[in-house]
């Protein structure tokens, strides 16, 4: 008798949800920030945790935006607005000051009950998509922003992804086609698997800082044509995991693309203040295109992402963030309502930490001096940070690091030499080596896209000045080390300059 038969007449049965009945597209769904080298570096901690000597003292995760958890401290306004808002009978304390109970009492007002254990409506509460509006206008310098087309998300993912829903339709070669950077954040082509969408890769110009090239849009437009309906552009600015920050005459050039082709431009700018070199300024995509004039402004649709997670107040795990819908036809925004209305409604709490972000104390508010001063301690130490970051990098033989202007990410180039894998891409391998050896857990490159023979990995430049410091020269070492011993199979580095990373190594067959 089977197995299944003596299973059977004992009354037991299968699972009915297994691998080969699970939702093909979920299987697709890959997501490198917290991928398998991630994991393994959980594996090393929970083994060292139980005794077991590595030969390092901690892992450092440098593989995740996670400033917090980094080491970063929170803003205290922020804290202080949402602590109210979260226990109003904090309201009778001395010790939190009169502009945070102002800014909670007026949350609270909005909320059902007044109270953030209520459900908000769909679209976030009232007076914080005002606030938003608000913040729009004076960040834009006067272009005007309708709190109407301001909607409060989930973080930016869940804004983006309920755009993306929107979005993706048709069939074989009707089916949406979605144009990404290459490099690109790993949730825009997760999403793109999970709704079985498209994906149209437009590469950055790493030569060149990272710099968006029309001439490439155009390129992968015409390419994708012949297979898909290519319908929507995805903007990172400033750039993830690329770190560069763009120019207005790009934006404007990319507008203008968008317009002609009649492409839905969805522009993530989490990191608008993220901005660290000297000649480089956030410009945004609603700015730029307002003063293009009105036959741009008034067509080219575009909706901007965002968050409470990254800026200067890091704050992740609040999932706040807003999305600000321009030129969307009044029917499908109906739609859009509908679709937010089955998640119910933001985290309230994340909500009230956005409107801290936009709605910041004023000058002549008590809590106006702490605030700045904790504001410009943290952007100030990023900017730092971003400098050694690609100093050092760049003084290490094989790897090149373009400048980090913005957002919170280097994205060097490495050279691995042909002999160093066999079994996995050769950036996994690197990066699973540098983990086991050093305790440092950062991205394969691989994870977020790259040339053909190039290889990268993606840091963080979270951790603390000491940290990073110690982090960088682990790393130097590392590379030496690892160069010296793969390259004894080669004669030679393939590069004829060793001091640059090799674009000739190719990926394994």
């Amino acid at each position: 008798m089977s197995h299944l038969q003596t299973a059977a007449r004992a009354g037991l049965r299968g699972k009915s949800l297994t691998m080969a009945t699970l939702n093909p597209q979920v299987k697709a769904v890959e997501y490198a920030v917290r991928g398998p080298i991630v994991m393994k570096a959980g594996d090393l901690e929970r083994e060292m945790q139980q005794g077991v000597k590595q030969p390092f003292a901690e892992v450092i995760r440098a593989n995740i935006g996670d400033a917090h958890a980094m080491g970063q401290q929170p803003i205290t306004f922020l804290r202080q607005v949402v602590a109210l808002c979260c226990f109003p009978e904090l309201m009778h304390s001395p010790a939190f000051p009169e502009d945070a109970k102002q800014r909670a009492r007026r949350v609270l007002q909005d909320c059902g009950g007044h109270s953030v254990g209520s459900y908000s409506a769909s679209q976030g509460v009232d007076c914080i998509r005002r606030d938003v509006a608000d913040y729009i206008t004076r960040r834009d310098r006067g272009v005007p922003s309708d709190w109407s087309d301001v909607y409060l998300t989930t973080g930016a993912s869940d804004g983006i992804m309920s755009i993306l829903k929107l979005l993706v339709s048709g069939q074989g070669p009707s089916r949406t086609g979605v144009m990404i950077p290459i490099p690109q954040y790993p949730l825009y082509s997760a999403a793109i698997s999970e709704l079985e969408a498209v994906q149209v890769n437009y590469y950055l110009d790493e030569a060149n800082c990272w710099a968006l090239d029309t001439e490439e849009l155009q390129r992968a437009h015409r390419a994708a044509k012949q297979h898909c309906q290519p319908r929507v552009l995805c903007i990172i600015n400033p750039g993830n995991p690329t770190g560069q920050v763009q120019s207005k005459k790009c934006i404007e050039e990319v507008l203008h693309f968008a317009h002609e082709e009649n492409l839905f431009v969805m522009a993530d700018e989490v990191y608008q203040d993220n901005v660290y070199s000297a000649d480089c300024r956030f410009h945004s995509f609603k700015k730029v295109l307002f003063e293009m004039g009105p036959e741009y402004f008034n067509s080219v649709e575009l909706v901007s992402f965002h968050s409470t997670s990254k800026g200067y107040t890091g704050e992740c795990g609040f999932r706040g963030g807003y999305m600000e819908v321009l030129n969307m036809d009044p029917q499908v925004k109906a739609q859009l309502v509908k679709l937010l209305s089955v998640r119910l409604c933001p985290p309230v709490s994340g909500q009230a930490a956005m409107d801290v972000i936009v709605n910041p104390p004023r000058e002549h508010e008590p809590s106006y001096a702490q605030f700045t001063k904790e504001k410009n301690t943290v952007l100030d130490s990023l900017a730092h940070k971003a400098r050694l970051t690609e100093q050092i990098l760049n003084s290490v033989p094989g790897i090149k690091c373009n400048p980090v202007q913005g957002a919170m990410y280097a994205f060097p180039q490495i050279y691995i030499p042909p002999a160093a894998s066999l079994s996995l891409a050769p950036d996994m391998f690197y990066c699973l080596k540098l983990l086991e050896e050093t305790g440092i857990c950062v991205v394969p490159g691989s994870g977020f896209g790259q040339r053909q023979g190039t290889y990268h990995f993606r840091m963080t430049i979270l951790p603390s000045p000491d940290k990073l410091q110690i982090l960088l020269q682990k790393l130097k070492e590392f590379h030496l080390h690892f160069l010296e011993e793969y390259s004894q199979a080669e004669p030679q580095m393939s590069s004829s300059n060793p001091e640059q990373p090799s674009h000739k190594s190719k990926q394994p067959d």
